[in-house]
């Protein structure tokens, strides 16, 4: 018989962590600031939710070219993953036992935004604020054909993320132990042939974008080498293809490489191999057939349930060609307290009955009220979580 747990909310905000936490002392170090003759003082958070996650120090510095990525990243999901998928890469280099987390302080949102530039559009800057992006000139200086540029220069590059990994030192202070940098490219170039016409679409083929984000990912090296404060820290680069506007699910990093503490070279490129699906698909590959075969029975066993029932969508994480979790959305009419809670049950034991046991799986039901169930099981466990919001 399949055993519920009805927990707080609390409890439910920790496992969305997907995590037990651990507590370590609160610790309280000093932290130099951008003026190098000047420290304050920060605390260490004493929780550390899993050692998936690093620990942070408080008070919390938001990133120096904080906003930008709303406006230069496509999707919600790629909004998200470039930054989770960033630390991911990390931890590959950075301990969480040994490192904290800060969001990146060293590129200020102007150093960004002159970095996304094309060539030709910062030809007044210094060198090191020189445009990361294709010039949009012909040899003579002449502006190119929209329909040219789309092919020849496309926009490579949308984005920079920053992340600073800090470590302790002797005398409890704090300092920059390494700095992973995402470069997030676009699958995709959209321009307009005219002003306020209509919008194309220029797929941009794979071998050609890994060439020109390795000569960025260079570029962007030799410039992070050159300050002073960075050039004797690991630099971990990744770079993030991302999916087209209107896609559903996020992008993926496709590969990153290490430059080693006081080297000015990046090392071998290592290939990712990572992938978000949806379920269910029409005609899905081999590798996703049987997981597709599951969630539909699983689906087929909701829509007995509600017979005006419209959609299951379920994300699968793949790594490796493994999947690692499942996110499904459930959105429901709502008619009452009673039947949500009758509704939560029968879906547990489907879930559990119909889904591999394998694979952490989160449920989500929503109405127009907003979220109503919240199911969540770990990796290999038939003892699902559950929470019915009031």
């Amino acid at each position: 018989m399949t055993r519920l747990r009805w927990v707080s909310a609390l409890v439910v905000a920790i496992i969305l962590a997907g995590c037990t936490p651990s507590f370590k002392q609160n610790t309280e170090v000093l932290q130099q600031t951008e003026d190098a003759e000047e420290v304050e003082t920060a605390h260490i958070t004493s929780r550390q939710l899993s050692e998936n996650y690093y620990r942070t120090l408080t008070p919390y510095k938001e990133s120096a070219s904080r906003g930008l990525i709303v406006s230069n990243v496509y999707t919600k999901y790629d909004i998200k993953e470039v930054e989770n998928g960033l630390m991911r890469i990390s931890q590959n280099v950075f301990d969480t036992e040994k490192y904290f987390f800060q969001e990146g302080q060293n590129l200020s949102a102007n150093t960004v935004s002159y970095w996304l530039a094309r060539e030709n559009q910062t030809t007044n800057q210094r060198e090191d604020l020189q445009g990361l992006n294709p010039s949009s000139l012909d040899a003579n200086g002449k502006e190119l054909e929209p329909t040219i540029k789309a092919v020849e220069a496309p926009v490579y590059l949308s984005h920079i993320v920053e992340q600073n990994y800090l470590t302790m030192t002797d005398d409890n202070k704090v300092g920059l132990g390494g700095i992973s940098i995402g470069l997030a490219l676009n699958s995709i170039y959209y321009y307009q042939k005219e002003q306020y016409g209509e919008y194309y679409e220029e797929p941009i083929p794979n071998e050609k974008l890994e060439k020109a984000a390795i000569e960025i990912a260079e570029k962007v090296v030799s410039r992070l080498r050159a300050r002073a404060e960075l050039a004797d820290v690991p630099i971990v680069i990744g770079l993030f293809k991302q999916q087209p506007r209107n896609s559903i699910v996020p992008g993926t990093y496709f590969a990153y490489s290490v430059v080693d503490s006081g080297k000015n070279a990046l090392g071998e490129w290592q290939k990712i191999n990572e992938a978000y699906v949806t379920f269910p698909m029409s005609s899905p590959p081999d590798i996703y057939r049987d997981m597709n075969t599951s969630f539909q029975k699983f689906k087929q066993d909701i829509d007995k349930y509600f017979s005006n029932f419209t959609s299951v969508i379920g994300t699968g994480f793949y790594q490796n060609n493994q999947l690692q979790n499942l996110e499904v959305e459930i959105p429901i009419q709502f008619y009452g307290t009673t039947e949500i809670i009758g509704f939560t049950q029968y879906l547990t034991d489907v879930m559990l009955k119909q889904l591999p046991k394998d694979v952490a799986i989160t449920v989500s039901v929503t109405s127009v009220n907003g979220p109503e169930v919240l199911i969540k099981k770990e990796r290999d466990s038939d003892t699902p979580f559950v929470h019915i919001y009031e």
